[in-house]
């Protein structure tokens, strides 16, 4: 791990993921890019074309640029590699355009989730970044004094398809250590069998050189509700999940566990794209 990217928006949710992200930079000597996206208003934004809106544009980009340098003095980022970018671009396209021109290994974002009618229509900039990115996105909900990843769980079907994120995601657990809880959620229009589920586990980890694991069936109505209580039970310190990274009218109607999961879980959530 060499480059993690955090965006901000100078709240104190952004704030929270670039401490963690400090941590991580720490443990690993990685460099960390804070990336600011800034949104003009659609007035503005309208009239870029014309002189009178220059000045007040720049002023806008240099007050980010200071915000980001007093972010960067901050004692918890001492001794890191911090690069400081300020864009003029809405948060999601911007965050997935430079995702895209750079080689990231990581995204760190914060998060305060989404609820009713918002998480229907609007979703949060960070639950289309965790759709779309295909570098992995470790989303922060609370704040965390002591950053340390001890006991991971990973919830799958363990399908052929997620193969490719499940080794990204065993290079993570090695990286920090860690303990790995794999986890097939059976509800009542997926069950299967004990002997079944530990079937398909055997036979997928067979394909890999795991760490220390242990797997478990858990039966719960639901696949979230299933994950966020099996991770409280096992006092977790990450939840780990594989998206489709589902579009448009597919994404509408079938939904996504993993958004599911960064606005109602509270513990921090790992996303690897398929």
């Amino acid at each position: 791990m060499k480059k993690i990217l955090i965006p901000t928006d100078f709240s104190k949710y952004a704030d929270e993921a670039i401490e963690v992200g400090a941590e991580i930079a720490k443990k690993n000597d990685c460099e960390i890019i804070l990336i600011h996206m800034l949104e003009l208003p659609g007035q503005m934004n309208d009239a870029l074309t014309g002189a009178t809106s220059i000045p007040e544009v720049m002023l806008f980009k240099r007050k980010a640029e200071e915000t980001l340098k007093n972010i960067k003095n901050r004692p918890y980022l001492q001794g890191i590699k911090v690069t400081e970018v300020v864009r003029l671009d809405g948060a999601y396209h911007g965050i997935n355009n430079y995702i895209k021109q750079h080689d990231m290994d990581l995204i760190v974002m914060g998060s305060h989730g989404a609820s009713g009618i918002n998480e229907i229509i609007i979703g949060s900039n960070t639950e289309k970044v965790v759709r779309q990115s295909e570098t992995p996105v470790l989303v922060i909900k609370n704040k965390i004094n002591n950053f340390k990843i001890q006991n991971i769980i990973f919830a799958s079907d363990f399908s052929k398809e997620i193969k490719k994120p499940f080794q990204k995601m065993l290079d993570f657990t090695k990286l920090f250590e860690a303990k790995l809880n794999l986890v097939m959620i059976c509800t009542p229009n997926s069950f299967k069998s004990t002997s079944a589920a530990r079937k398909i586990v055997t036979d997928f980890v067979a394909d890999f050189d795991m760490p220390e694991y242990s797997f478990e069936i858990y039966n719960e109505n639901n696949i979230e509700k299933g994950i966020i209580n099996y991770s409280n039970e096992k006092d977790a310190d990450l939840i780990a999940f594989c998206t489709h990274g589902r579009t448009g009218l597919n994404h509408f109607f079938a939904g996504s566990i993993s958004e599911d999961l960064v606005n109602h879980a509270t513990k921090p959530v790992l996303t690897f794209r398929i």
